[in-house]
């Protein structure tokens, strides 16, 4: 099928008219994707250069003439561009380690690494906060008694621990594009280079790593983007201590509630826009043209370098690197759930309680936030994988004309921030265009379907392409419809991809809080807002409860989708 077509098989005595429907479903994701997606992005354009009614930069000129906007455009690019350094600094040497050596325990820490990615990342900006205060930190207070010193050693509320914290949360996205680009590698060059006598480090330095560079260069991109257009971190550990960024900004601005902080919080949302757009277009576009890593059909099984007589201390390095990174910030989350006193040990007399554990399976707030957030999770996910899936079978395995269209678009949403999106649909969809569904879960499904279905699709178009199209082929050489023989032959094929897909999309949008801090109402509070809620205006402790049962919802559902799939399943 190559074009929209209107097909007339000639037949003995009269023509059959039908519409092809793959064209159905490109015309559908399109039509989707232009009411609720592309309209309100260029609405927000437009609104920014149209404020008062005709073409006019006074917005801009006031927006960024004011010097605490200013410092939030320096404060944001410098955060995200030594997130995206230090991200890909972290995560090229642990994919490597994990994916091409010998590394005890590596899949374990694979898991561990990867486990990251999963967490909502304003949770590990609690952790931190709590170790890293520079009055009562546990990891201050720690270091002082160790080296006897007269004042905490490490400040949390600077921009050092915002990007500590930044990179933390966000080297799993680098680690994860990094390690199955790794795994895709025909291992076959660097193979010939240790026969050639090159030692595994110089094969790393002269064949791995050159053929792996746009991969790198895409995975730093991603930290970028994502640094950059983050709020969860910057609203706890940046605003604290002064330093605001772009997303923090643009949520003052929206709580002003007047026309004119509006205005301001969509001429600031277009520099977000222009900035996450060109990276995007050096990944996707120019970037990707230059991919030139050697990816063979079949399964490779790359031989794995041994570590020798540094097997040992580079495992001691790696688990020391997931101590401090991964286990002690979770740790510290799950602990302050059970302290009474913050300020105390959690093993001094008296300073253990449970109330807050009670507090957030009674309280009607609580349950409402985490029903709400289950259904719109639930919703997204399962709306996004069905276009995901769609999508992915037009992408690998038709020529069809136009294709590529609704997969910019969907790339393009992805990569656009979440706090821009929410802002469009805010502007466009309260019923001034004839669509109101603000206020409602509705809004909240649809921003984040555009923000993550992206994960999905991607993951079914991986697992397609490692399916040959000879099987489709011959369900339809034997009588079958094309609907048919996705249902009963593709589909199966794919299930774990599905899984995974589903899973990957269902996640974020469970504990999302940009866009929800944004889109709420009354009835509508998400988890990830209450927890926010919780932790910035009430109780800390309740909030270190939410998060912790958060993770163990995570970690429980990613292991019971392991099982269901038998192993299929990961990340």
């Amino acid at each position: 099928m190559q074009s929209l077509k209107i097909r007339a098989p000639q037949q003995v005595g009269k023509h059959r008219w039908f519409l092809d429907p793959k064209w159905i479903i490109i015309l559908g994701i399109v039509g989707f994707l232009l009411v609720f997606q592309v309209f309100p992005l260029l609405y927000l354009v437009f609104r920014a250069f149209f404020s008062t009614g005709k073409f006019s930069l006074e917005a801009f000129k006031r927006v960024y003439t004011y010097p605490l906007n200013w410092s939030a455009l320096t404060n944001t690019i410098v955060a995200a561009t030594f997130s995206m350094v230090f991200g890909v600094l972290i995560a090229f040497p642990l994919a490597w380690l994990v994916g091409r050596t010998n590394l005890y325990g590596k899949k374990f820490f694979r898991t561990l690494f990867v486990a990251t990615y999963m967490v909502p990342p304003y949770v590990g900006a609690m952790a931190w906060m709590r170790l890293l205060n520079p009055t009562v930190g546990s990891m201050n207070m720690f270091f002082m008694k160790i080296f006897n010193l007269g004042s905490a050693p490490f400040n949390i509320y600077t921009m050092g621990g915002l990007i500590w914290v930044l990179t933390g949360f966000y080297y799993p996205y680098a680690f994860i594009t990094i390690s199955r680009a790794m795994e895709k590698m025909d291992p076959s060059l660097e193979e010939a280079s240790r026969i050639s006598g090159a030692s595994p480090l110089t094969t790393l330095r002269t064949i791995t790593l050159p053929m792996m560079l746009p991969s790198i260069v895409a995975a730093a991109l991603l930290v970028f983007v994502a640094a950059g257009s983050c709020y969860g971190i910057p609203s706890i550990i940046g605003v604290p201590g002064q330093i605001h960024t772009v997303t923090t900004r643009i949520i003052d601005f929206v709580y002003i509630g007047s026309q004119e902080g509006l205005t301001d919080a969509t001429t600031l949302a277009v520099f977000l826009m222009i900035i996450a757009n060109v990276v995007l277009y050096l990944s996707t576009f120019s970037i990707g043209k230059k991919q030139y890593i050697t990816v063979s059909g079949k399964s490779t099984r790359p031989n794995i370098v041994d570590l020798g007589r540094w097997r040992i201390l580079i495992t001691a390095v790696v688990v020391i690197f997931a101590l401090v990174v991964v286990i002690i910030p979770f740790v510290t989350v799950a602990l302050s759930s059970i302290t009474v006193n913050l300020g105390e040990s959690v093993f001094s007399e008296g300073n253990i309680t449970f109330r807050y554990w009670e507090r957030i399976f009674t309280r009607k707030s609580i349950l409402n936030s985490t029903k709400n957030s289950l259904i719109t999770a639930v919703m997204a996910a399962t709306f996004g994988l069905l276009i995901s899936c769609m999508m992915a079978y037009l992408l690998v395995r038709t020529n069809v004309k136009g294709k590529k269209l609704p997969d910019f678009m969907i790339t393009v949403g992805s990569g656009t921030p979440s706090v821009v999106i929410a802002l469009g649909l805010i502007m466009t969809m309260s019923g001034k265009f004839g669509i109101n569904i603000y206020n409602t879960l509705t809004i909240m499904v649809i921003a984040y379907m555009i923000k993550y279905m992206m994960m999905g699709m991607r993951t079914v178009v991986s697992a397609l392409t490692q399916i040959s199209p000879s099987l489709e082929e011959a369900s339809q050489i034997s009588g079958a419809s094309w609907l048919k023989s996705m249902k009963n032959v593709t589909l199966p094929l794919i299930a774990p991809a599905l899984v995974a897909g589903w899973f990957l999309i269902f996640m974020p949008c469970f504990y999302e809080l940009t866009m929800s801090t944004l889109l709420y109402s009354t009835n509508t509070k998400t988890l990830g807002y209450e927890l926010y809620t919780y932790q910035t205006y009430h109780n800390q402790q309740t909030a270190s409860a939410l998060a912790t049962a958060i993770l163990f919802i995570v970690f429980g559902i990613n292991w019971l989708l392991n099982k269901l799939t038998d192993g299929e399943f990961s990340i």
